[in-house]
């Protein structure tokens, strides 16, 4: 009989491949539909962003992060990176389409002077009430 001591146990590398994983993803899967959503509805569809909010929470649950600060911190930022870019490609595709272009060439050719301008002409009080609206629902979720 062989007795044997356990090994010394190293503290785990900290896990942020996955929930980073995750908070891309629900970036580009709720900026695709919100973008898809507002094409057919001819709207800007800015609830779409507290929908994004809470998506984004639920991966990062799901991926693991750790609740706290850092978690509602990634949360908020994902979900600001949501609506600029859900925004931007809003935009470019609205005006791309009436100058023949796709999105992906429309987007590559949108300025950000442009982008900022066509943004504020689109987003009024009420979109902007959703977008803070979202922001609380990311950190509240997040945490």
């Amino acid at each position: 009989m062989t007795i044997t001591a356990p090994l010394p146990t190293q503290p785990s590398p900290p896990r942020i491949a996955l929930p980073a994983l995750f908070a891309v993803l629900g970036i580009l899967g709720m900026t695709a539909a919100w973008v898809i959503l507002a094409l057919m509805l001819d709207r800007q569809c800015a609830w779409m962003a507290a929908l994004a909010a809470a998506d984004i929470a639920l991966l990062l649950r799901l991926g693991r992060a750790a609740p706290g600060r850092q978690r509602a911190s990634v949360t908020i930022l994902a979900t600001a990176f949501t609506i600029a870019i859900a925004n931007w490609c809003i935009a470019s595709t609205q005006i791309g389409m009436a100058m023949g272009f796709g999105l992906v060439d429309s987007a590559y050719r949108l300025g950000a002077h442009y982008a900022w301008t066509l943004a504020g002409l689109a987003n009024h009080a009420w979109e902007l009430g959703w977008y803070a609206a979202a922001m609380l629902i990311a950190y509240w979720l997040g945490k």
